[in-house]
């Protein structure tokens, strides 16, 4: 039995030792203890600090729900811009395919003119270059003309310088003068 150290001592001297423990009043270690809680206890009921704590605890809770109406508010506010940004998002589409389709049409349109105004172009260049072929068809004739006429008054010249002489000019000279004493 040699397992408590105590159980030892008492055998082996036989007697037990008591210690005192110091006392107030009758009051020790543990009833000072006690008392001491007690009043720090009144002194914090005193003092209302629980009422403190929990006005505390009544702001933080303030403010928390003021912080969750706010984020409720700015994701109500998220949410009716994320409609509108989507509503936009297919009105842009469909004014893109308006756009488009619109763009095509003009896009035609415009072919369609070109092609009208280079037909008329072509047609306009086709007359002026016969206006000008004609042109220059009457230029040469009339050029032709021209050298014809001063290489038939030329061979004339030189056929009348040839052919006559003072004797043929007398026999025109007299019909000439003979036709002009006769009334037309």
């Amino acid at each position: 039995m040699a397992n408590h150290p105590t159980e030892g001592l008492t055998t082996s001297t036989g007697t037990v030792e008591l210690h005192a423990e110091p006392s107030f009043l009758g009051v020790g270690a543990p009833g000072f203890v006690a008392l001491s809680m007690l009043v720090v206890i009144g002194i914090i009921l005193w003092a209302r600090v629980p009422a403190m704590i929990g006005k505390a605890l009544d702001a933080r809770i303030d403010t928390i729900r003021r912080r969750l109406d706010e984020a409720s508010a700015l994701k109500t506010e998220a949410e009716a811009l994320l409609a509108s940004a989507k509503a936009q998002t297919a009105s842009s589409a469909g004014d893109a395919a308006a756009i488009i389709a619109q763009a095509e049409t003009e896009a035609k349109a415009m072919l369609a003119k070109a092609e009208a105004d280079a037909s008329e172009l072509v047609a306009r260049r086709t007359k002026m270059a016969e206006d000008k072929i004609a042109a220059a068809e009457r230029a040469a004739i009339a050029d032709v003309r021209a050298v014809a006429a001063q290489a038939a008054a030329a061979a004339a010249g030189a056929l009348i310088a040839e052919r006559h002489g003072a004797d043929a000019d007398r026999a025109l000279i007299d019909r000439t003068i003979s036709g002009l004493s006769r009334p037309n």
